[in-house]
C-alpha cells in the first residue's frame, strides 16, 4: 500500500498594504479641510487697544475725564450730579468744546436698565467721541 503524501504549502507572510491606508488618511485630510472652510466667522468689533509710551503733554488730565453713571431706577449722573437723559446731548456739546481729547467713563450700578445706557451710548457716538470706556464693576448709585 502505498503511504499518501501530504505537501505542505509555505505560508505567505502578512503584508501592510500602504495604498488603501493612503486613500483613508487623503479622506480623512479633505473631510477637515472641508469641514473648517464651512465654519461660520465670527464678527467683531474693531478697537485700538492702548500702547505703552512715555507720557506727554497732550495726555488728558485725570479730572478732563467725564463719568455717566445710569442707575437702576433710570437716572443718569453726570460727574455725580443727577441729571436727566434729554440733558446729555447738550452736556456733551458744551463737554466735546471744553476738552482738547473727550474721554467718556459710562458706569452703572448693579441693576442698571440696559435701555438707558444704550441712550447715553448712542448720544456720545453722536458727538463723535472716540474714547469711550465702560466701567466692567457696579458702583454705588450717584458715586
Amino acid at each position: 500500500m502505498e503511504a499518501t503524501r501530504i505537501v505542505l504549502r509555505p505560508r505567505k507572510k502578512a503584508r501592510i498594504e500602504i495604498i488603501p491606508l493612503i486613500d483613508v488618511i487623503f479622506f480623512l485630510l479633505a473631510t477637515f479641510v472641508l469641514f473648517t472652510l464651512s465654519l461660520n466667522r465670527i464678527q467683531s468689533v474693531p478697537i485700538d487697544l492702548p500702547v505703552a509710551g512715555l507720557p506727554n503733554q497732550n495726555t488728558p488730565k485725570a479730572n478732563d475725564i467725564l463719568t455717566i453713571q445710569v442707575s437702576d431706577q433710570g437716572n443718569i449722573y453726570w460727574n455725580r450730579e443727577l441729571i436727566d437723559i434729554d440733558e446729555v446731548s447738550a452736556r456733551l456739546d458744551d463737554y466735546v468744546k471744553k476738552v482738547d481729547i473727550p474721554r467718556v467713563l459710562v458706569a452703572g450700578d448693579d441693576r442698571a436698565r440696559w435701555g438707558v445706557t444704550v441712550q447715553v451710548l448712542d448720544q456720545v457716538r453722536l458727538h463723535n467721541i472716540e474714547k469711550l470706556s465702560m466701567e466692567t464693576r457696579t458702583r454705588q448709585t450717584g458715586r
